[in-house]
């Protein structure tokens, strides 16, 4: 008779951000169904509860440019995925300060929060995993996208830094850097898309977000969380201080 195997991640907890929708609720699905304890936090009550079915999954409701309440969420986690996003989209003269701030708070400074206070548990268990979903935009700029590609830029090096840090302690970091994923971000700016390169919104998948890919399509969330998988599976002591592309050729130019 053949043993039972153990699900990858069992008697592991982790944390998703931006869980309630997209790309974040396909990894805490993907993480349940590996077997972690998955805390799905969100400000978005309602998308949050449709993840609570699976026993595995505990919502937490949080506003991470709330940085008192980011430093409360649960820190003993080895499963760190900061994947919460926001965008805007203006040219540099136009850009409000207050969004740009706000975008940096939600999209790096809570990234470093989590991280700092989940690094002591893992350190402790000697084993963790920090899976960032940064962006294309974390490799290269477009414009009109300063908040974001700021954001992006610095998540990627806090990424390089935790791995250096954490290599003798059992814990990687790395980055995932989708190009345009079929999420409600990417829906939400396409009247701002059309709106700052006066074109049609009919028109600007096409000839905005998929026009330096070669993959002419936009990315699954599903694929995301497939690749996430790898990074905290048994092939990811090694994978550390990286970011793994999943642009459709964007920057093989």
């Amino acid at each position: 008779m053949t043993a039972a195997v153990s699900p990858p991640l069992a008697d592991r907890r982790a944390l998703v951000t931006g869980a309630a929708s997209g790309i974040g609720a396909a990894l805490a699905e993907r993480l349940a169904a590996d077997g972690a304890h998955v805390f799905a936090v969100d400000r978005d009550e309602p998308g949050l509860a449709a993840l609570a079915a699976d026993a595995r999954v505990e919502p937490v409701v949080c506003d991470l440019s709330d940085l008192d309440a980011v430093d409360a969420l649960p820190a003993d986690v080895d499963v760190l995925v900061n994947n919460a996003g926001l965008q805007h989209v203006a040219p540099i003269p136009e850009f409000d300060p207050d969004r740009f701030s706000l975008i940096l708070r939600v999209m790096l400074e809570a990234p470093f929060r989590l991280a700092r206070r989940a690094l002591p548990h893992m350190y402790g268990r000697g084993w963790g995993r920090v899976v960032n979903i940064s962006s294309v935009h974390g490799l290269r700029a477009s414009p009109f996208k300063s908040a974001y590609v700021s954001a992006k830029h610095g998540l990627e090096g806090l990424s390089k830094v935790i791995a250096l840090e954490g290599a003798d302690r059992g814990v990687t970091s790395n980055c995932i850097d989708p190009a345009y994923v079929r999420t409600p971000l990417v829906e939400r700016q396409i009247a701002d898309q059309a709106r700052t390169h006066g074109i049609d919104p009919g028109s600007v998948v096409e000839r905005v977000m998929l026009a330096p890919a070669a993959v002419k399509r936009l990315v699954e969330p599903q694929e995301v969380a497939e690749l996430a998988a790898v990074l905290y599976g048994p092939a990811s002591a090694s994978i550390t201080g990286t970011s793994l592309s999943m642009d459709g050729g964007w920057t093989a130019h």
